[in-house]
C-alpha cells in the first residue's frame, strides 16, 4: 500500500472533531479516558485514518499510564517515529508510517521482550476484533 496524502482540508472534512485534533494536530486525550484505555478484546488495533494494520491486542498491556500501551507493533514498518519537542520536553512520537496520523508517544520503560511503551491515544486506534 503507498502512502495516504490529502490536505488538511480533507482531513478536517473526513474526521470527527475530535479525532482531527490528536491524528492531524498531535493533541493527547486525558488519561483514562480512551475508549481503549481498559479494553482487552482480542483484535487488532488499525490507524483510525487510513486503516493500516499497526498494534495487535496480544502485545498491549495495562502500563498504568491512562492510555492504551504496547510494546511492539504489528509490522516494523507499520510505524514511524520522530523527535517532539513540544511542551519544553524531549520526546518521541509515533506515526502511523502510511498516513503520517499522530498516534502517541514512544518509551523505553516497558515490559519484556522489547522493554518499549508505545503509549498510544484511543482516538488514533480502530480496533478491529478477531473473529474466531
Amino acid at each position: 500500500m503507498g502512502k495516504v496524502t490529502k490536505t488538511d482540508d480533507q482531513w478536517r472534512t473526513e474526521l470527527d472533531s475530535d479525532v482531527y485534533e490528536i491524528t492531524r494536530r498531535a493533541a493527547t486525550e486525558r488519561p483514562f479516558t480512551g475508549k481503549y484505555c481498559h479494553t482487552e478484546t482480542a483484535g487488532i488495533y488499525h490507524c483510525t485514518c487510513c486503516g493500516t494494520a499497526l498494534f495487535d491486542s496480544a502485545t498491549k498491556y495495562d502500563s498504568g499510564s491512562g492510555w492504551p500501551s504496547f510494546y511492539t507493533p504489528i509490522a516494523e514498518d507499520a510505524v514511524s517515529t520522530r523527535e517532539d519537542h513540544s511542551m519544553t520536553m524531549q520526546r518521541v512520537e509515533v506515526l502511523c508510517a502510511r498516513c503520517d496520523s499522530h498516534l502517541g508517544h514512544l518509551f523505553p520503560d516497558g515490559p519484556e521482550p522489547t522493554g518499549l511503551r508505545y503509549c498510544l491515544n484511543s482516538a488514533s486506534l480502530d480496533l478491529q476484533e478477531k473473529v474466531e
